[in-house]
C-alpha cells in the first residue's frame, strides 16, 4: 500500500498519519510531498512496533524511501470536512521529522520536495513585508475587521491582524504561521475556507491549497519548528557534517523567514558555544576561503539560541 491509494474508506476502523518531513536545500526549506505537491505523506499506520515514532520511520521510509532522522509527534487534528463511512470526522496523528533530502530519483514516483513558501509565500519575510501584502491582502483583512457589528469584536479582530502582522506597534513574530494562516481562513481569504471569496491573489502570492487539510498540518508544523530552533538544537539535524558560519546563517534564514544581523548572529553562535572549527576551509563566492565549522557533541544534548530572539536586521 503506498499513500497515493489510501482513502479514508479503506481504513475505516483506523486514524490516520500524515508525516512532515522537513529540509534543508541550497538555504530554501523543503516540505516532502505526494499527489503532485498537493498532499503531505499520509496513510494507516499499523502498530506493529514496540513504539508510534519507530512506527512512523519505518511506514514513511516503505512510502516515500525518505530516511528520518530527527521525529517528534506534531498534533492530533480532527478534518471535519471529511467523514468515514461510520459518520465520523477523520481523526490523523501527525509527526514532525528533519531529514537530509535525498534525490528525488531515490524516492517513490509519488513523492517530490516542494520549497514550503510554494504553500505560504506571504511567511517569506526576509525581504520584509512584500508590497502584495501591504496592498491587496491587509486591506482585505482590514475589510474584514470593519464587517464586524459589535465593538468588541470589530476590536478583537483588529488586535489579531495587527499581532500577526506586525502592525501598530506589534513586532513580526516569525512562528506566529498557524496564527496567521487561521486568521486568513476565518476571513474567507484561502481557497481551503468555506466562507472563500478571492481577492485577485494568484497561487504565487495566496500559496498553493493542499487536500485533506494539510496546508494547516504544514502550518502548525512550521510554527514548531520556527519555535524550537531558538532553544533546542534541531538546526543539527538539517546541515551537513561541515559547513561555514554563513551557510548556517542562511539555512536558519531559510527556515525563520527573517533576516539575521551577520555580526550578532556570529556574537551570538560563539556565545552559545554551538559550533567549532574543524581546521579546513572552503572557497565561496569571489573565492574568498571560509572556515569550516561543526556543530559540537554536546549541541545535540542542549538548548540552541537559549532564551533569544533570532537578531533580525531592522
Amino acid at each position: 500500500m503506498s499513500a497515493s491509494d489510501t482513502s479514508p474508506s479503506q481504513n475505516e476502523g483506523a486514524s490516520e498519519l500524515v508525516a512532515v518531513l522537513i529540509a534543508i536545500t541550497r538555504f530554501s526549506a523543503r516540505v516532502l510531498t505526494v499527489l503532485d505537491g498537493l498532499s503531505l505523506p499520509f496513510g494507516a499506520l499499523s502498530p506493529i512496533h514496540r513504539s508510534l515514532q519507530s512506527g512512523v520511520r519505518q511506514w514513511v521510509k516503505t512510502q516515500t524511501r525518505q530516511p528520518m532522522g530527527y521525529v517528534e509527534q506534531l498534533y492530533t487534528f480532527v478534518d471535519t470536512t471529511r467523514t468515514r463511512l461510520s459518520g465520523h470526522p477523520v481523526l490523523y496523528v501527525s509527526y514532525l521529522g528533519l531529514v537530509k533530502e535525498i534525490d528525488e530519483s531515490q524516492l517513490e514516483a509519488h513523492a517530490s520536495w516542494q520549497d514550503w513558501y510554494y504553500y505560504f509565500p506571504w511567511e517569506d519575510h526576509r525581504q520584509g513585508l512584500a508590497p502584495w501584502v501591504a496592498q491587496t491582502l491587509l486591506p482585505s483583512l482590514q475589510d474584514w475587521v470593519n464587517q464586524e457589528s459589535d465593538p468588541t469584536g470589530r476590536m478583537n479582530r483588529q488586535r489579531r491582524v495587527d499581532m500577526c502582522w506586525g502592525l501598530n506597534g506589534f513586532d513580526w513574530v516569525e512562528e506566529h504561521v498557524l496564527l496567521r494562516y487561521e486568521l486568513m481562513y476565518e476571513a474567507g481569504l484561502i481557497p481551503e475556507a468555506p466562507n472563500y471569496l478571492s481577492i485577485g491573489l494568484g497561487a504565487g502570492e495566496i500559496g498553493v491549497f493542499m487536500q485533506r487539510d494539510h496546508r494547516r498540518v504544514l502550518a502548525t508544523a512550521m510554527s514548531r519548528l520556527r519555535a524550537k530552533i531558538k532553544y533546542r538544537p534541531v538546526i543539527a539535524e538539517l546541515m551537513p557534517a561541515e559547513f561555514t558560519l554563513f551557510q548556517l546563517q542562511k539555512s536558519i534564514e531559510g527556515l525563520a523567514g527573517v533576516e539575521l544581523h551577520k555580526q550578532n548572529f556570529r556574537r551570538m553562535i560563539q556565545h552559545q558555544d554551538l559550533v567549532e572549527e574543524t581546521g579546513k576551509v572552503t572557497t565561496q563566492d569571489r573565492g574568498r576561503p571560509a572556515r569550516l565549522y561543526k556543530f559540537k557533541e554536546h549541541v545535540l544534548l542542549e538548548n540552541i539560541l537559549a532564551g533569544s530572539k533570532l537578531p533580525q536586521i531592522k
